[in-house]
């Protein structure tokens, strides 16, 4: 927005799953600290109010669809001028805990928007950052259940530590382009992505994170320029990197 001071004034910005939840509150957050954000959705309507309410420009993406996104990056490209900051945040869940049950259509679905939708998204975003040579950022939304088995979702879970694995193993490779990637693992937001079980965890007293609080994680993992890290996002406690245990294993990358 024109007239603010912040270091992220004037750079472009582009969120999936940007219609509403984490991802409106990102576009919200971004467009305040003077981004010009292009919303990203697979509901157009949605998309749409998103980006009249932020000044930025809609745009109708399914993330798991691979055609789709080489042409996507690059119509950001041309029409905002350049890309520097990607918030990858589409997802779905399967709301199925019995893997008897499961259907194919359930775990496709979940693969496409959760896993896909970040692999693609990164390499077509990494692509134009390298390309243009100005670096950029990317930050990835994954889940407490990247890190935790959390059981009542066993394929959501399988997608989220493989987005928290493909962000730490990717921030290397990236770093020649002066590419930063990251992800976010913040446990129950409040969305609609809990659907009816938002009654219940708030008549148990269960503390649900205002999507704001993960816009400004995003805005502080921007700024912050570190790369390759999972920042765990819990009521009550100061957002921070998780720090991994690994196995003492003589000559193996960290």
């Amino acid at each position: 927005m024109a007239g603010t001071d912040s270091d992220l004034d004037g750079r472009v910005a582009l969120v999936t799953g940007g219609g509403s939840g984490i991802g409106a509150a990102v576009s919200r957050r971004l467009a305040a600290e003077g981004c010009r954000v292009v919303v990203a959705d697979i509901v157009a309507d949605s998309a749409a109010a998103v980006a009249d309410e932020v000044g930025g420009r809609a745009l109708t993406l399914d993330v798991g669809d691979v055609t789709a996104w080489e042409p996507a990056v690059e119509g950001v490209v041309k029409t905002e001028g350049g890309l520097d900051i990607v918030h990858l945040n589409a997802g779905v869940a399967t709301g199925e805990v019995d893997l008897v049950a499961l259907t194919d259509d359930q775990y496709h679905r979940v693969l496409g928007a959760n896993l896909h939708g970040v692999v693609y998204g990164a390499r077509a975003a990494a692509r134009a950052m390298a390309a243009a040579g100005t670096g950029g950022s990317i930050v990835a939304t994954a889940s407490l259940a990247g890190i935790i088995a959390f059981s009542p979702d066993p394929i959501y879970t399988l997608t989220k530590h493989a987005v928290v694995g493909f962000v730490r193993a990717s921030a290397v490779p990236l770093a020649q382009y002066r590419i930063t990637i990251n992800c976010v693992c913040p446990g129950v937001v409040d969305t609609p992505l809990i659907g009816v079980a938002r009654e219940w965890l708030s008549q148990s007293g269960y503390p649900l994170i205002p999507p704001s609080d993960i816009a400004d994680t995003v805005v502080r993992i921007v700024r912050g320029g570190g790369s390759g890290q999972a920042w765990t996002i819990l009521p009550g406690q100061d957002p921070a990197p998780f720090e991994f245990a690994a196995p003492d294993l003589p000559g193996m990358p960290a």
